[in-house]
C-alpha cells in the first residue's frame, strides 16, 4: 500500500514561469522563488511512498486548475485546456503501477517503456532499481518535470521520448519513441473507446515479439475496446482485479491490471 504526506519543510506552491522549449531552464533550488512570478502555474513538493522502495521527492502541479500554454504547444497537440493540467498530478493508477514495478526483478537487457507517463512515477521506480527505462508522454512540459524530478531525487539522468498516439500535430521540442521494448507499461491511459484501436496499434509498434504490456486501469469503461484491440494484434489477457480499502492516508481504489501477452 503505498502512502503520501506532505513535506511541510520543504512544500510550497509558488509561480514558476513557462519556459519555450528553445529557452534553457534555469535552476531552481525548493526554497529558491522564480525572479519572474507575474505569469505560470503553482507547483508543490511531496514525499511520496511505494511500497518495497525508498521514498521518493516528486515536484507535481499544485491541482487541477492549473493551466499555462502560452506558445499553444500543448493545444497544437490536442491538449485543451481542461486537461493540460493531468500530466502533472500523480494519480492511484500510476501508484498502483509504480508498486508492481517495484517488485519486478530487474533483468539485464530488458527495455522498458512507460506510455502516458505523467509524472512518470513507475519510471522513476524502475529507474532508481537500475531497469532500462524510457518515460513518454505527449505533453510538452512532462520531460521537463521528469529532469527536475531525477534532480530532487539525486538520480543519473534517464531517456524521456515523446510518446503520442493517434493523430496529431508534429512536435520538435522532445525525440519520438522510435524503438521496440521488451516491456511496455501504463496507468489510467484508457480514458477514451479508441474505436480505431489507436492505442493498441502504437503498442504493437513498439513492442518486441514475445513482449508482455501493463494496463493500470480505474475501471473507466472502455476496457473492452482495448481487449479486442489488443487481440487483433495477437495478444492475450490476464485480468486482475485490484480493491484496495481506504485509510486513513488513502482513498481507496478499484481497477484493473490488464496484462497482455503474446507467444
Amino acid at each position: 500500500m503505498s502512502v503520501r504526506w506532505v513535506e511541510l519543510s520543504t512544500t510550497r506552491a509558488c509561480p514558476i514561469v513557462y519556459l519555450p522549449h528553445h529557452t534553457s531552464t534555469p535552476s531552481l533550488g525548493l526554497n529558491d522563488p522564480p525572479s519572474n512570478c507575474a505569469y505560470g502555474y503553482q507547483i508543490k513538493h511531496e514525499s511520496i511512498a511505494v511500497l518495497g522502495v525508498p521514498n521518493l521527492l516528486i515536484r507535481s502541479l499544485l491541482n487541477k486548475q492549473q493551466f499555462f500554454d502560452p506558445e499553444g504547444a500543448a493545444q497544437a497537440l490536442g491538449i485543451s485546456s481542461a486537461f493540460w493540467s493531468l500530466f502533472g498530478l500523480l494519480w492511484p493508477s500510476g501508484s498502483k503501477l509504480a508498486e508492481r514495478l517495484a517488485t519486478r526483478p530487474v533483468i539485464a537487457q530488458e527495455r522498458i517503456l512507460e506510455l502516458g507517463c505523467g509524472l512518470a512515477l513507475a519510471s522513476l521506480v524502475g529507474h532508481r532499481r537500475g531497469a532500462n527505462i524510457t518515460a513518454s508522454d505527449c505533453h510538452p512540459l512532462a520531460g521537463e518535470f521528469l529532469k527536475e524530478n531525477l534532480r530532487l531525487n539525486n538520480l543519473s539522468p534517464m531517456s524521456y521520448q515523446h510518446g503520442q498516439w493517434g493523430e496529431h500535430a508534429a512536435q520538435q521540442q522532445d525525440p519520438v519513441v522510435s524503438s521496440k521494448f521488451d516491456l511496455i507499461i501504463g496507468s489510467d491511459i484508457l480514458y477514451e473507446r479508441d474505436e480505431r484501436g489507436d492505442l493498441a496499434h502504437y503498442i504493437n509498434e513498439h513492442i518486441e515479439d514475445h513482449a508482455e504490456v501493463w494496463v493500470v486501469d480505474p475501471n473507466r469503461g472502455n476496457r473492452s475496446h482495448f481487449h479486442r484491440n489488443m487481440a487483433a494484434q495477437g495478444f492475450s489477457l490476464n485480468e486482475e482485479t485490484l480493491i484496495m480499502s481506504a485509510t486513513q492516508t488513502e482513498a481507496a481504489y478499484k481497477g484493473r491490471m490488464l496484462t497482455y501477452l503474446r507467444d
